[in-house]
Formats: C-alpha cells, structure tokens, sequence
C-alpha cells in the first residue's frame, strides 16, 4: 500500500442548482481530473438532446427508470431503458438525452477538462435555455 507524506482533506459543501427538469447536486470537483454530481429528473421531464466536445461523461441510476437516447446523430438515436444499478458511457461526441419514467436520481462521474462547465452543446431543449441550436 502506497502513503502518502501529506494528507490534504478539505470538507466541502455539496452545491445544490435547481433545474427546469429537477436539480443537480454537485459533490466532487477535481479541477482536470473528474466532476462528480447527483442529479435529480422529475417524472415525465427530460433533459436536453446534448453532447460534449471534451467531457467524457458515465451514469448510473441509482432510483427509478429512465430512457436513455444516444447515437451518432439526431436520426440514428438508439433508446435504453435502464433501472436502478445499470450504468452507460458516454464519450465526448456522441449526442444524447435522458428523460425520466418516474422520478429518477442518476449518479453522473464526469472528466474536468479545461472548460468543462462550459461544453455542453444543446440540439433541443424544452425548457428553451440558452446555448440551444433549435433550427
């Protein structure tokens, strides 16, 4: 077993944002390594079709039911249901969208490249944000 000289533990709090589509708790962030969140979908709601230029991004349901849409492009989606403990990847790329089928709590475990907060590009988006490329 490795030890560390140094030991360098820092409590944090846990950064609750509401969303139009439930709330996201953001619980890790290691500048350039990983973000981890915890991310709260209302029954019924869904996120934006999205993808990323960078983040490399994995899920897992921790509750609930959700379909999961992923592909190449918006015509060749693929959909997934998936329940408590299934988890997928996503890599930097590949568009996709979760909509919850009942109130679901989806672990996310994310890469933190340089502006990760900031690549996200929306194809579609019901809830009209900005950074959405609606035709």
């Amino acid at each position: 077993m490795r030890m560390l000289n140094k030991v360098d533990v820092r409590v944090a709090r846990v950064v609750r944002t509401t969303k139009p589509w439930g709330h996201e708790d953001l619980f890790a962030i290691v500048e350039g390594q990983y973000v981890g969140k915890i991310l709260f979908v209302r029954s019924g709601e869904s996120l934006s079709l999205q993808f990323h230029h960078y983040k490399d991004e994995t899920i897992a349901v921790q509750s609930g039911r959700i379909l999961l849409e992923v592909g190449s492009s918006a015509e060749k989606l693929k959909r997934y249901e998936l329940t408590r403990s299934q988890s997928v990847r996503i890599p930097p790329g590949t568009l996709h969208r979760i909509t919850a089928l009942e109130d679901a709590e989806i672990l996310e475990a994310s890469s933190a490249t340089i502006g990760w907060r900031e690549d996200v590009v929306r194809l579609e988006d019901r809830y009209k944000r900005q950074g959405t490329t609606d035709p």
